[in-house]
């Protein structure tokens, strides 16, 4: 064993205050970030990412609320160089200069789409810690671009999670992993902790899961944001997603919160209200 716990001083002094990332995912653990293809998980990823990267107001678009700011390493293995500029451009856009200056200088992106990258591999793992040296916030999109193993198989991904956790342990930041939901999940739009790709493992041992789902039909039916006709959401229920929590370890649950897609796909906060026949129910309710 490397270490033990001083019983005697834990008993007696007052522990130390728990860092957070953003509420519920603490600093220093492994968290996933779980949606169906195509949802938008990349650009909350981004717009969160960017939210813990930058040191002054201004950076965060989604609300997340994070702490304390810092270094910031995204790694992005499934869209290309060109893709994520124009990604990053589209968010900047909602961001003062002074907020995109901060972002640059605290952020790193780094596409690695059709190198051979496994954090299985000695060297590449060596090679990933030393390039995230000092860094708060580690994002890895997606799983599935960073190992070889069997995502069904529970021993290779309780390794997996292991690897992450030794990066974040090794490090002293957050590692955040994006991952597609199951063929069931995705069909009937299920965020529970069983809606994960794979083994149980890569959300049973991570300590924090979040997720991104579509609006779906009989919620665009009884949701509106248009307070002066309650005309519901119906049609366009596409523009919109569900970003909440289906576990967390450390701290209370966050109620969930709906986010409209712009054209270019940035995610912002949008506040829904259930229509009803005498008015609008709850008027400044976010959680449908």
């Amino acid at each position: 064993m490397s270490a033990v716990i001083d019983l005697k001083k834990a008993f007696s002094e007052k522990p130390p205050e728990l860092d957070f990332i953003w509420p519920g995912f603490l600093a220093g653990t492994v968290g996933a970030l779980i949606a169906s293809g195509g949802t938008g998980k990349s650009f909350l990823a981004l717009e969160a990412a960017m939210a813990v990267a930058c040191d002054i107001a201004g950076g965060d678009l989604v609300k997340l609320a994070p702490a304390h700011t810092g270094r910031v390493v995204y790694i992005a293995g499934e869209d290309i160089p060109s893709v994520l500029v124009a990604r990053v451009h589209a968010i900047g856009k909602h961001l003062n200069l002074s907020a995109q200056e901060s972002i640059a200088e605290n952020m790193t992106i780094s596409p690695i789409m059709g190198e051979p990258f496994d954090i299985t591999d000695d060297d590449k793992f060596k090679r990933l810690i030393e390039f995230c040296a000092d860094t708060r916030l580690i994002v890895l999109d997606t799983l599935s671009r960073i190992h070889q193993l069997d995502e069904n198989s529970n021993s290779n991904m309780a390794h997996i999670i292991a690897r992450l956790e030794k990066i974040a342990i090794t490090v002293g930041a957050s590692v955040l992993y994006l991952h597609h939901t199951n063929k069931t999940s995705a069909v009937n739009g299920l965020v529970d902790q069983q809606a994960a790709r794979g083994a149980s493992a890569l959300i049973d041992n991570a300590r924090w899961c979040g997720y991104v789902a579509k609006m779906t039909a009989q919620e665009a039916e009884r949701l509106t944001d248009r307070t002066y006709d309650q005309k519901p959401i119906g049609d366009r229920r596409h523009s919109f997603v569900k970003f909440g929590t289906s576990k967390i370890n450390y701290g209370i649950p966050q109620p969930d919160r709906w986010l409209q897609r712009s054209d270019s796909g940035v995610l912002l906060p949008v506040t829904l209200q259930e229509v009803c026949k005498s008015g609008i129910k709850g008027s400044n309710r976010e959680k449908a």
